[in-house]
């Protein structure tokens, strides 16, 4: 029993024995490797040295080369390298190196208590060499790298109206910023460097989430969305999105402007096609032929500036719909002709007026009009009652004569009752003609008066071969 008690403690201590001799044996080891190696955690110029030696850190230097990852034009990965020789790499001396390491705590390896040392330049390189070798990088050259493009609005299209075109990448490099990164690299000794990580390429400045792009194009789509319709009797102009699309700009702050210009030109058109005041008109008479009217002030006649004005409000608050133009002055009928059916005809030659309305003749009569021997002809040409009123007194050089009924239609011309004549018609207003007004029977202003209202369509004319030759009454100066 004691033998085997005395055995056992044996083998214990042999045990032991071995394991303090192969402790002892690792840590010599150790002792003996770290002499000529760097601690872990040794760290020179940023660079980890651990485990390392001088000459494995000159060996690296000779062998080194910088793997330079890029991004191509359609995004895909490109490495290029930058070898070490290419730009004179190399350890300007070694005597710092072996300091370090001749001074780090070798007896102390196993607790790794490296420590990190500057030096300065120890590594150098050819500076203008990396720069020629930089030039080389393909983000850098003029046939193959692609520029960003900031994202934007496109162009109009009836299909898709306005739409935000997004930005593209590229593959553009900062110089700058490139030289940096790689010159860090180099100057660590890294191995491998990512120009996309290390954010070396021009970026687009606006992106598809731009606030003030999406706003601009909200913009946009509100003007592109507007239907804006004009009636003209039969005739319809459609204002939509395909029209003021080409009116709309967007300044460098994505500022929508719309161009009044545009807007006013567009009035213009509609103006130039639809009025037709100043315009000559053909006219059938009641007494068979057509004629040609080219004078007097009735028709059409859009107020150009308002109704540019408003129509550019309209579309900037985005509204669609049915719009009528703001005029100076209406007429009857935007189909031909302006004046109607509904109308007052004057035959100066014949001295004699008609009154249609609907198309339908409701009355008829006799009138006397300027007195032309003295210059006070009634003028032709399409015009408007300008208004109607009870109980006048129409005053001029030398008259002041009241009437129960003025119709004014150009100016101080109008028709009116003229109680103070016996007889109308024939050449009486060839020498005992009105002041340029149509003198009619009372009883017939009364109940023409009773037709007609603001606006009704007054057509005078002359028209050979209708003259009429009545009994002349005595000279009676008349308004």
């Amino acid at each position: 029993m004691k033998k085997r008690r005395k055995k056992k403690k044996n083998i214990l201590r042999n045990i032991l024995l071995l394991l303090l001799l192969a402790a002892a044996a690792v840590y010599i080891g150790g002792l003996f490797y770290y002499h000529s190696h760097f601690l872990k955690g040794t760290v020179i110029d940023r660079i980890d040295v651990s485990n390392m030696t001088v000459q494995d850190l000159v060996e690296r230097v000779q062998d080194y080369s910088l793997r330079i990852t890029e991004r191509q034009s359609d995004g895909s990965p490109l490495e290029e390298t930058i070898a070490g020789r290419d730009i004179s790499l190399k350890y300007s001396s070694t005597e710092p190196l072996e300091e370090i390491l001749k001074q780090q705590n070798s007896w102390l390896w196993f607790l790794a208590s490296g420590e990190s040392h500057e030096t300065e330049e120890l590594v150098t390189y050819d500076q203008q060499a990396l720069e020629e070798q930089l030039l080389q990088l393909k983000g850098l050259q003029a046939d193959s790298a692609v520029p960003p493009s900031d994202a934007h609005i496109s162009e109009y299209t009836p299909e898709n109206g306005f739409q935000i075109i997004p930005e593209t990448e590229g593959n553009e490099l900062d110089y700058d910023r490139t030289l940096e990164a790689v010159s860090s690299a180099v100057d660590r000794l890294e191995e491998q460097l990512d120009l996309v990580q290390e954010g070396c390429y021009h970026e687009p400045q606006i992106t598809s989430d731009n606030e003030q792009l999406l706003a601009a194009l909200k913009k946009l789509q509100s003007y592109a969305d507007i239907t804006i319709t004009y009636r003209f009797g039969e005739h319809t102009e459609v204002l939509d999105g395909v029209t003021i699309s080409t009116w709309v700009t967007v300044d460098d702050g994505f500022q929508v402007e719309l161009d009044q210009e545009k807007v006013a030109d567009y009035v213009a058109t509609l103006r130039k096609k639809y009025d037709t005041i100043f315009r000559p008109r053909t006219f059938k008479t009641s007494y068979g032929p057509e004629i040609t009217i080219d004078s007097g002030d009735y028709g059409w006649w859009m107020n150009y500036t308002q109704e540019a004005k408003e129509l550019a409000e309209m579309i900037e608050n985005g509204e669609s719909g049915e719009r009528t133009p703001v005029y100076y002055q209406t007429a009857a009928s935007y189909d031909t002709p302006d004046y109607g059916t509904t109308y007052v005809e004057i035959n100066l030659t014949a001295q004699h007026l008609f009154f249609y309305q609907d198309g339908k003749l409701i009355l008829e009569s006799d009138f006397v009009s300027g007195n032309s021997s003295r210059g006070y002809d009634t003028p032709a040409g399409v015009y408007g009652i300008t208004y109607k009123q009870r109980n006048a007194t129409l005053t001029g050089e030398n008259y002041e004569t009241p009437v129960s009924y003025w119709m004014p239609f150009n100016g101080n011309i109008g028709m009116h009752d003229a109680n103070w004549r016996s007889s109308f018609g024939g050449n009486i207003y060839k020498t005992n003609g009105s002041h340029g007004c149509i003198n009619l029977p009372p009883s017939v202003a009364k109940e023409l008066y009773g037709y007609v209202e603001k606006g009704t369509p007054v057509i005078c004319y002359h028209l050979a071969g209708t003259e009429t030759a009545p009994e002349e009454e005595p000279d009676v100066e008349t308004p």
